[in-house]
This record gives structure tokens, sequence and C-alpha cells, in this order.
């Protein structure tokens, strides 16, 4: 594809821009750009999160900074994700703003590989039935790393009895980079796994190289509530009682099947295989509150993965948030997805009720609320700072003060939690440091939804 307005830039000063602004998220697709000479590798900032390091690099290929999710400077044909799905998912035949193109919506199981994943399967069982059907030869997931201090790594899989070591989530930092690098000279096809701002910079990759919409035959989109630094682990194997300095197999979802889906717990092992556990319950909010999280994901709208050939989540809705086996909410985005599941369902592999748009959102209201509603307020406060943020879809929605609090507060909370943490890795000096930030934002959350209840209150009496 053509490059236009872009051709007046350099790819590497506004990348380099993108990274120093904190608004990375480590996918690695620039660095691994068929036409690139130079020897580019991944490293750890002083945030805990993976970046490229382009050291003493004179020029990156256009198509580097054209394949970063985060590029201030998109092509007008891929502006934002509207473009990209209309491009890649024109055949789905419907639409909704929220959610993007998709064929239906389910909320299920795979009673096979529900026990052994995070939440109802379907994650591993698409990616067994991908190579089973030798739909594709390979499956780009994230797998289990024997390399010191890094956990977890992007693996290929190619064969579908290998499919349980990408099974799981990992809220832990990882690059596609490596894998991308060998796409140009593997033979077959590939499916690749990814949260949204991974599978927007693989589509991208396949716009500027169209060579790549056949050899990436299927995108498996992970619903994500925001990349979390390599800290957070730390800091859960702190909480846990390990040594967060040495700590090995990080689980971030044990379940509890005898509980709800929302008990689960956090694990890890120290070098001895002692198994160090704590319930996220006593933890508290590590989601709603910020912690740890990518300055990026704050101005990433894109909640359902809606790029993806098929979007996976958690059922964070009644009944199924109840049932502690774990229940995935599904999109079908192609017919290949719809197909796969139609067929699970027909052959009793699968377990899946039909979910309406409404029941959709409401099982990631969270996500919503943040991502579309604060966005507006969001990008504002990083213009006074001279931030270039890429162009987005919910920036016109007036947000209240009371949520413009809350959404202030939860951005000092995201970067003192990251800031206290790189100075001080005691657990209970940096527990104590963010005490009074959090109190204030529990007020202003409260205070917020008080005063939305009082407003629904007073428009249902309204003549």
């Amino acid at each position: 594809m053509e490059l236009t307005e872009k051709k007046v830039f350099q790819s590497l000063p506004i990348l380099n821009e993108i990274v120093s602004n904190e608004m990375c998220v480590g996918c690695g697709a620039c660095i691994a750009q068929p036409d690139m000479k130079e020897n580019i590798e991944m490293k750890w900032n002083t945030n805990g999160f993976l970046v490229p390091d382009f050291g003493n690099a004179k020029s990156l290929p256009e198509s580097s900074l054209s394949v970063c999710p985060f590029n201030p400077f998109p092509d007008n044909a891929v502006r934002t994700e509207d473009e990209l799905a209309a491009i890649f998912l024109s055949q789905s035949p419907k639409r909704y703003n929220k959610i993007g193109r998709y064929y239906n919506m389910y909320a299920g199981h795979a009673e096979q590989f529900r026990l052994t994943s995070s939440s109802g399967g379907l994650g591993t069982y698409i990616t067994y039935k991908l190579l089973e059907n030798h739909i594709v030869d390979a499956v780009f997931s994230v797998t289990e790393s024997s390399e010191e201090g890094k956990p977890y790594t992007y693996s290929i899989i190619t064969q579908k009895e290998d499919v349980l070591k990408g099974s799981k989530t990992k809220y832990f930092p990882v690059s596609m980079a490596e894998v991308l690098k060998q796409l140009s000279d593997m033979e077959g096809k590939v499916a690749i796994a990814g949260i949204p701002c991974f599978i927007k910079a693989v589509r991208l990759h396949q716009y500027y190289h169209p060579e790549m919409k056949d050899k990436i035959a299927f995108l498996i989109g992970i619903i994500c509530g925001g990349m979390k630094s390599r800290f957070f682990s730390e800091y859960l194997a702190a909480k846990a009682g390990a040594n967060p300095a040495l700590f090995f197999k990080p689980a971030f979802r044990v379940k509890d099947y005898d509980s709800n889906a929302l008990n689960y717990s956090y694990s890890c092992e120290d070098e001895n295989a002692k198994l160090y556990q704590i319930k996220m319950a006593k933890v508290g909010d590590m989601w709603g509150t910020g912690f740890f999280k990518n300055n990026a994901c704050d101005f990433c709208d894109d909640v359902a993965a809606e790029l993806a050939d098929i979007t996976l989540g958690d059922a964070w809705i009644n009944p199924y948030e109840q049932d502690g086996k774990g229940t995935n909410v599904i999109i079908t985005r192609s017919a290949l997805a719809d197909k796969l599941l139609q067929d699970g369902l027909a052959m009793g592999d699968l377990t899946l009720d039909h979910l309406t748009e409404e029941q959709f959102i409401q099982s990631q209201q969270g996500g919503y609320n943040h991502r579309h509603r604060g966005m507006k307020y969001r990008i504002a406060l990083a213009d006074k700072n001279d931030r270039v943020i890429p162009p987005k879809r919910y920036d016109k929605e007036q947000i209240p003060f009371e949520f413009r609090w809350v959404q202030k507060m939860r951005m000092k909370v995201r970067t003192l939690s990251i800031a206290y943490w790189k100075k001080e890795r005691n657990i209970w000096r940096f527990d104590e440091a963010m005490q009074d930030p959090l109190k204030k934002l529990q007020r202003y959350t409260a205070l917020y939804h008080k005063i939305r209840r009082l407003k629904n209150k007073v428009q249902r009496v309204a003549p």
C-alpha cells in the first residue's frame, strides 16, 4: 500500500517519541519489518515494560512507523480500527458501534479445556481446531519461557498436542518481534493470538505487506483490561510471601472451582519449587485503580478486539460469573470463526448461549466506562503536556466533573504505583505509600457513583 502523508516524516524520530512518551506497548512490529536492516532488540525499560531499543540506529523503514498501533500520524485509509475493520472484516453481516463488525456473540465454554484455562477454554479450543483441521500450520501464542527474568514469551506452536502451553492468561509484558521476524521465511499459514493493540499491529502489517493477508490466516483477539508492567507480577509475588526478585512460574488466574469466577488466586514458585499463593480479593482492586498499567492503555478505545477473527474474554455477567470453572464471552467476526463454533456445538464439544449486544457490553462495562467515556478528558490532559495522541473514535464525549476527578486520580495512581515500586520493592512500605492515593481514588469513585445514581433517579421521576 502506498504511504502518503508520512513520507514527509522520518520513522525513527517519531518512534523514539512514541517510546519516550510512554505510548509504546512493546508489540515489536516496528522492528520486525521485512525490509528492516538495523539489528534492533526489545529491552526492558525502567518502568518494567518491553520497548524497542533503537540505540545507534540511523534510520528505519517507513513501514516501521506505519505498523505501530499507536502511530500518531496514520494514513487515512487505516486511521482507526473502523477503517481497518472495513478492509479485513467487510463480510461481517452485523455492526454495533462499541463492539465492531461481527457474526454472532455467545457466552460458553469448551469442556475439554475449561479447567486448564483461565476462563472457559475457548482460546485453547480454537487453537486446537485450527491445527487439527489444518486451517493453519502454526499458531503464534504466549507460552512459558525458560529465559531468566522473562517467564513468558511468544512461541510458535505447530502441534495440536502443545496447545495447552498457550492456555491461561499471562499479565506480563511480551513481544511479538521474534516470531514476526520469522514470518517471511515460514511455509504455510499461521494464526496469531494477542490483545487488541497487538492484533491491530498485525492488521497494519498485513495492510502494508499484502502478501501477509493469506499467510496470516486467523487472528484470536483477547479482551484486555490494560497491559501490566512486570512490576505487577513482582508485587503479587511479594504479597503472596515470595521473594519479588526471585520467583518462577507466575500464574495469574488460579481458579476456585467451588466458588465464583471472581474468586481466583495468584500463585508462583521459588527456586525450590515451593508454592506461594494468595487470593486476589485480598490484594485489592488491581484493574479499576490502574495499578502498574501501561500509559498507552489509557489511549486505547478498542475494548472488544474489533480486528480479530474471533474475540474472547471473561463473562463478567450473571449467571456466568457465578461459576468458578470459568465462562467465555465470544464474538465471531469471520465466517470461519463462526463455523468453528457451530461445528463444536454440533459435536457436543462446546456449550454456548447467544448474547445480545447489551449483554456483551454489560459483561465488559468497566472497560467501556473507562476507555470510551473518559477518553476525551485524558486526551485533553495529554495535550496540556504536549503529548501527541493517535486519532481516537471516542474523543467527543463530555463527562461530568465528578468523573473527571476519577480519571485524573486513576492516572495518578497508575503513575505512582510504578514510581514507588521502582524505588522501593518493600511490600509494606509500598502499600503504605500507596494508601493515601488509593483512599482518595476510592472517595472520588464513591462520590461519582452516588451523584450518578441521584441523577438517574431525578431523570426517572422528571415529567
